[in-house]
């Protein structure tokens, strides 16, 4: 296994779905001339996080809409993995706040939705998901993805140790006044379940709400590899192969 080369694209959110696709497709481009196997974007970077609930549920498409048909072109192109956020259309139901990963190829490995809706920001807009935590293969390393508020949950952790993942790759739209989730929650969460956590956190204001920046990467001994501040930035890291063996899981 070689070493998997990350970069967390701290960014504000987009004003639409148009302004999002080119913009990523730059970053995409960038990433992959400095290396990068994987870019991972904000939470819900394709329409916007906590917009108007109406707009929200017009823009929901499925997975093989053309949200998604966009962004696997984009990775293709730039022969670089995308892990981003839309709304995924869940019927007449509010849509999955999901993420999506898509390798260099324009596959799409996996999908994951938000299992912990954080707030009346989420609840007013999404339907919660019920599925484990999504895992996928690349390149012989087992990535799982979590949105946000599910890292701050043991029992996704707990899961994801249990498939075997070697890292946890999320996008994030963590607020002012809730650092510690980055200071304190996320290195110990990796230390505590021996889990690689690379959390790609949004930056700048979206109407009234203020997001902390400070993406960041921790080891699976809960070492920091890197920390953004709290501005438009690209933290690039990368995960060396964890042993053949790995340590035992902790079970709180």
């Amino acid at each position: 296994m070689e070493p998997l080369h990350l970069a967390l694209w701290q960014t504000a959110h987009p004003a639409d779905s148009t302004e999002a696709l080119a913009r990523l497709d730059r970053a995409a481009r960038e990433a992959a001339a400095q290396g990068a196997h994987w870019l991972l974007t904000p939470e819900m970077f394709l329409t916007g996080y906590l917009i108007d609930a109406e707009r929200l549920a017009a823009h929901a498409e499925s997975a093989d809409g053309l949200l998604l048909q966009s962004v696997r072109g984009i990775a293709q192109r730039h022969r670089t993995g995308i892990v981003t956020g839309w709304p995924q259309a869940n019927g007449d139901a509010p849509p999955f706040n999901s993420a999506a990963a898509i390798d260099e190829t324009g596959a799409l490995l996996a999908v994951h939705r938000k299992i912990h809706l954080f707030g009346e920001g989420d609840t007013q807009r999404f339907t919660p998901g019920t599925a484990p935590p999504a895992v996928f293969e690349w390149r012989g390393w087992r990535l799982g993805l979590l949105i946000c508020f599910d890292v701050e949950h043991d029992e996704p952790l707990r899961q994801l140790a249990e498939a075997g993942a070697h890292a946890v790759l999320v996008p994030t739209a963590n607020m002012v006044g809730y650092d510690d989730v980055q200071h304190t929650r996320l290195p110990e969460a990796a230390r505590r379940f021996s889990l690689a956590i690379a959390y790609a956190n949004a930056c700048g204001r979206e109407g009234e709400t203020v997001y902390n920046g400070l993406s960041m990467v921790c080891t699976r001994e809960g070492q920091c590899l890197g920390k953004a501040a709290r501005d438009e930035a690209v933290l690039r890291a990368a995960f060396t192969a964890p042993p053949s063996t790995p340590p035992a899981r902790t079970r709180a």
